[in-house]
C-alpha cells in the first residue's frame, strides 16, 4: 500500500459529446478509491466552453435560472444561466442555447446559424441585477460574428450597467473564425469564403474593430463583437476556471495530478486545459498522468508537458479502470 497520505488531484475536461467533466473525474474516483487510501481530490475543468457553466457553479455555489431561448436555427429551446455571489455574478454559457451538439448533424447550417440566443441569455444575465455577468464562449453552432447576439440584446433593451467578462476557449482573431472553425460547423470552402466576407463587412461596422486581435474570434466571432460593442473583457478560459477553482494551492498539495479530455493531440498545446494544468504541474514538480478519449500527442509533446502515462478509455468503466491502473504510476 502506498505510503504517501496526500490526495491525487483529478481534474479533467468533458469527454466532448460523450461525458461531462463531472462523470469523467467520479469515474477516475472511483478506480483510485479502489486502490489508496486517501481520498481523491476530484476538480473538473471546463476552458470556457461548454461544462464551464457547471464547474464554475460547484466551485462557487449559486443557482441556475432558466430562460426562454432559441437555438442556432432560432428554434425554441430551454436553457439557463448561473448566479453566484448573491446574484451579484451572473454565469452564461453561451453553448446551452447555440451550442454545435444542439443541432442534429443533417440540419447544420454554418451559414444559417445565428448567435441570437446566446444574446438572449446574456440580456437576461444582465436584467436579473448581476452587476458583472461572465459569458462562457465556445462550441457554438454559429459563425455569424456575433451578430445575431447584438440583435437580441438590442431586442431587450441592452445590458445596463453590466460588465461582461468573456472566457475564451481559443486565441483564434476574429476575422479568422470561419476559417478555422466554419468547417467541423458544416461550412465548405465556399461557404468559408462568404463567411469571412461577412466577417470583415461586420468588423468595419463596430464601434471598435476586432480583426487582428487576439480571442476576438471564439464562437464564430460572438467573443469580438461583445468586446467591440459592449467594451467586454477577454480572458482566457482556462486561466479563469483554474483561478476559480484555487488550483494551484490543490496542484501544489496533491501527490499527483491525473488530466482528462476526450482527444489529446498536438492542439492540446494550444490553450487547452489539460496542457495548462500539466505545465503548473510540472512547475510545482508533481507528477501528472492523463486519461483521454483518444491520444494523438506525439512522444516530443508528451515530454513537452512533461505526462508520465498516458491512457485511452471510452467508457465509464474504462474510464475507472484507468484510474485504478494509475496507482501502479504514483
Amino acid at each position: 500500500m502506498p505510503s504517501d497520505e496526500r490526495a491525487v488531484l483529478v481534474a479533467p475536461d468533458s469527454f466532448k459529446g460523450t461525458f461531462r467533466a463531472s462523470e469523467v473525474a467520479a469515474a477516475i474516483g472511483r478506480g483510485l478509491e479502489s486502490s489508496l487510501t486517501a481520498a481523491p481530490d476530484l476538480m473538473p475543468v471546463a476552458d470556457g466552453g461548454e461544462g464551464t457553466l457547471e464547474v464554475l457553479l460547484v466551485a462557487l455555489g449559486g443557482e441556475t435560472v432558466g430562460v426562454d431561448a432559441c437555438d442556432a436555427l432560432r428554434r425554441p429551446i430551454k436553457a439557463g444561466f448561473g448566479l453566484v455571489e448573491d446574484g451579484d455574478t451572473a454565469i452564461v454559457e453561451t453553448a446551452q442555447a447555440i451550442g454545435l451538439p444542439l443541432i442534429d448533424q443533417a440540419d447544420r447550417d454554418a451559414e444559417a446559424a445565428s448567435s441570437y440566443g446566446a444574446g438572449q441569455l446574456v440580456a437576461a444575465a444582465a436584467a436579473s441585477g448581476a452587476s458583472k455577468v461572465i459569458v462562457a464562449v465556445g462550441g457554438s453552432a454559429s459563425s455569424d460574428g456575433g451578430a445575431g447576439a447584438l440583435e437580441a440584446i438590442n431586442d431587450a433593451g441592452g445590458i445596463g450597467e453590466a460588465q461582461l467578462i468573456v472566457c475564451c476557449d481559443v486565441t483564434t482573431p476574429y476575422e479568422l473564425a470561419a476559417e478555422v472553425f466554419g468547417p467541423q460547423k458544416g461550412a465548405d470552402a465556399e461557404a468559408v469564403t462568404r463567411l469571412t466576407s461577412r466577417l470583415d463587412e461586420l468588423a468595419t461596422s463596430f464601434k471598435r474593430d476586432p480583426r487582428g486581435v487576439e480571442l476576438t474570434g471564439c464562437a464564430g466571432g460572438l467573443s469580438g463583437a461583445l468586446w467591440a460593442e459592449f467594451g467586454a473583457s477577454l480572458e482566457p478560459g482556462a486561466k479563469f476556471v483554474l483561478a476559480a477553482l484555487d488550483a494551484d494551492q490543490r496542484i501544489n498539495s496533491a501527490r499527483a495530478v491525473i488530466v482528462g479530455e476526450g482527444r489529446m493531440d498536438e492542439t492540446t498545446l494550444e490553450g487547452k486545459i489539460a496542457a495548462e494544468i500539466a505545465v503548473r504541474a510540472r512547475q510545482a514538480g508533481v507528477s501528472c498522468h492523463a486519461v483521454v478519449g483518444s491520444n494523438g500527442l506525439g512522444a516530443l509533446d508528451q515530454r513537452i508537458l512533461d505526462i508520465q502515462a498516458i491512457i485511452e478509455a471510452t467508457t465509464l468503466q474504462e474510464i475507472e479502470s484507468a484510474g485504478k491502473q494509475l496507482t501502479e504510476y504514483l
